[in-house]
């Protein structure tokens, strides 16, 4: 999850989020289409910068405004892609997008996850090519980790499920990636305490070396300072804002590149992870 990023889905933010109102979105008080919008163009600019190719998702006037967020309705793997299905009900039409998108790049669609399953991609870690960790909370079920299990098993994948906490209730996000995000093969920012004890076990075990985020700034942003955007191994593209964790990183031998994002990741429970769906890395 830390390669070497080369192509990778997104959605403009000036068409999904044009009409959005942020009571129907569970957005905060600080969301603003137009600043959301800029924004957004500014972290595109650093993923162009990283030499990543950017496909894009349709420009249709469709009210989707969480299809900006293109990490969670669908899954990469080595032999295709996972077409999901969102816990959130107003994210529900977005997995055709990402399908009709994969079968415009000619990449192969491996399965599809069916209801009464949900899962998102911000649940999904791969911990190393043959290991994919799921987190079970209010977005992700255990039908859903099931049917996953089922399309990777026979492609010699394990799938774990690990139990997430309520934390700020079923409204809000919180994603296995809200307390994660990979910075190498062998490194990762981390919010240890809320890690699913046998998850935290498990990298330890496989000898990820953990970088911890800063608690104060962690809770500040509800977990956005944690979210960052690996475009190669120790290269990440991180929210501005939050200092110690990007000192934190730095220390432990990561070049952090930041944008402002008060009014698009901040306000609405998304980083840059989760507005990137990394379709190929080396």
């Amino acid at each position: 999850m830390a390669g070497q990023l080369e192509r990778v889905l997104m959605r403009s933010a000036t068409s999904a989020m044009r009409h959005a109102r942020a009571s129907e979105w569970h957005y905060g008080p600080g969301f603003d289409p137009g600043k959301a919008a800029a924004q957004h163009e500014a972290l595109a600019r650093l993923v162009a910068g990283s030499g990543a190719e950017i496909e894009w998702l349709t420009d249709a006037d469709d009210g989707l405004a969480d299809s900006v967020f293109t990490h969670d309705p669908s899954l990469m793997t080595d032999h295709g892609a996972i077409i999901l299905a969102m816990g959130k009900a107003l994210r529900r039409d977005e997995p055709a997008l990402h399908e009709a998108a994969y079968r415009r790049m000619d990449i192969p669609v491996l399965g599809r996850i069916e209801s009464p399953g949900q899962v998102e991609g911000g649940d999904c870690v791969w911990v190393d090519k043959t290991t994919l960790a799921v987190g079970r909370g209010v977005r992700t079920n255990q039908d859903g980790i099931q049917q996953l299990a089922n399309l990777l098993t026979p492609k010699g994948i394990q799938v774990y499920g690990f139990d997430l906490p309520l934390w700020h209730g079923e409204e809000a996000c919180l994603h296995l990636m809200s307390v994660i995000s990979p910075l190498a093969d062998d490194l990762a920012l981390v919010y240890a305490p809320l890690l699913p004890a046998a998850f935290y076990q498990m990298l330890r075990a496989r000898g990820i070396r953990l970088v911890e985020g800063d608690g104060d700034e962690f809770f500040a942003s509800n977990g956005l300072s944690l979210n960052v955007l690996p475009t190669a191994p120790h290269q990440v593209i991180a929210v501005a804002g939050f200092p110690k964790t990007a000192a934190a990183m730095q220390a432990a031998g990561c070049t952090v590149s930041t944008f402002e994002a008060d009014a698009l990741c901040i306000a609405c429970e998304g980083g840059p992870t989760c507005l990137t769906r990394p379709v190929l890395r080396q």
